[in-house]
């Protein structure tokens, strides 16, 4: 299949200012967002309409194909508005991106009749599996599937020893909605509109050309790479997807902060009287937020260039190189934490009310923080490992 010719594809600045221009909605429905446990439908079509889901999807498909900047600069943009539903579109448009590295079998089977159709994850290894003719069963229940209510297909993890070494490799199933069923039990102080519910699969076949394995993803030996030879899908999956869920954070980081200074002109102690434009303490917060801002951004491109200059050579960036780069996404979570919770404080008990936006944004970053791809620890360890003369033991990298 193949569409292209049918796509006009935008440039990465329009496709910020449509971002932009969903400000208000996202705003306006952060509340029904966040008490529904689901992105509403409405955001959803308009993320459809504006091309979102299109960018990092193959332009056979109709897809953009454009850079992954791009794509997290559109995220970035609509997390200053909800962090809900950036985090779901960020999840959920990565899929694309990695549905390409499948192979073109199972490109055609999720898109073949509808280019729009989108898939869930939950990368936990949690499939119970078999080896069957053709494929494997598999059962289990995975947690924090996001967005899933939107989702027809679902990528699920599981652990498979390897056929040339017999070492278990990770492996992404991909499963189509009539094969699995959603528990909606997601209920959190944070993050409450991404539905990342449960989902459960009880015996399904699911073919070999629906599989994805990790060392490919490492490697750059997907199976997908014939069908879609561009740089964009010869970037590295451990890369690519864990700004899908750090990236967020600093869009709704910029959204909090601007709040922050233009309600901070307005706003006077209830004990003191006192302006909070004068304290001292706010103005350094405000300054040191913004220039954190503006580093996170500036690392984010600066790694993908270098990554992008690589896949166009064909090549793969050294493992150092990853490693670092794996490391400084890891970090961006806790950074953007500790920077809204000073924001929290400095804001006084007017900002302990349900819906207050500071609070909103505290509870969101600090939820996704707890996110395995954010945890700097374990990466750290690695990498200090690393570096002083161990064995790397990541290949999400």
């Amino acid at each position: 299949m193949n569409i292209a010719t049918t796509v006009a594809i935008p440039t990465r600045q329009e496709l910020v200012v449509r971002a932009a221009a969903m400000f208000e909605h996202l705003r306006a429905n952060a509340d029904a967002c966040e008490a529904g446990n689901k992105v509403p439908d409405e955001t959803i079509a308009l993320f459809q309409a504006a091309g979102f889901f299109k960018i990092l999807q193959p332009r056979r498909f109709g897809g953009y194909e454009m850079d992954v900047e791009t794509f997290y600069d559109v995220q970035m943009k609509v997390a200053e508005g909800c962090m809900s539903s950036a985090w779901v579109l960020g999840v959920v448009a990565v899929h694309n991106w990695q549905l390409a590295l499948f192979s073109p079998e199972a490109q055609d089977d999720v898109w073949a009749q509808d280019p729009t159709t989108l898939i869930s994850s939950s990368y936990m290894p949690k499939a119970q599996v078999s080896r069957v003719e053709g494929g494997y069963r598999i059962s289990g229940r995975w947690g924090f599937s996001s967005g899933v209510d939107h989702c027809q297909w679902a990528f699920l993890g599981g652990l498979v020893p390897d056929a040339e070494t017999g070492v278990p490799d990770f492996v992404t199933f991909l499963v189509p909605r009539e094969d699995f069923i959603v528990h909606h039990c997601w209920n959190t102080i944070g993050l409450g509109g991404t539905g990342s519910h449960d989902v459960e699969v009880k015996d399904a076949f699911v073919p070999t050309h629906r599989t994805h394995r990790s060392k490919d993803g490492f490697a750059a030996t997907n199976p997908g790479a014939k069908s879609n030879p561009g740089p964009l899908y010869k970037l590295p999956f451990g890369q690519v997807f864990v700004r899908a869920v750090s990236s967020s954070s600093i869009g709704a980081l910029q959204g909090a902060l601007d709040h922050f200074v233009a309600n901070g002109a307005k706003r006077k102690s209830n004990n003191t009287g006192a302006s909070s434009t004068g304290d001292p303490d706010v103005q350094v917060l405000v300054a040191e937020t913004q220039s954190a801002i503006d580093e996170m951004k500036a690392v984010l491109f600066r790694n993908f260039a270098v990554l992008n200059e690589c896949a166009r050579a064909g090549e793969q960036a050294d493992i150092d190189t990853r490693l670092r780069f794996r490391f400084q996404s890891a970090q961006i979570a806790g950074r953007c934490g500790e920077l809204i919770t000073r924001m929290y404080h400095l804001g006084g008990a007017d900002g302990i009310a349900r819906g207050n936006l500071i609070a909103r944004t505290f509870c969101d970053i600090h939820t996704g923080r707890t996110h395995v791809a954010n945890n700097p620890n374990a990466v750290g360890r690695n990498i200090g490992n690393f570096m002083l003369g161990g064995a790397n033991t990541d290949n999400f990298i």
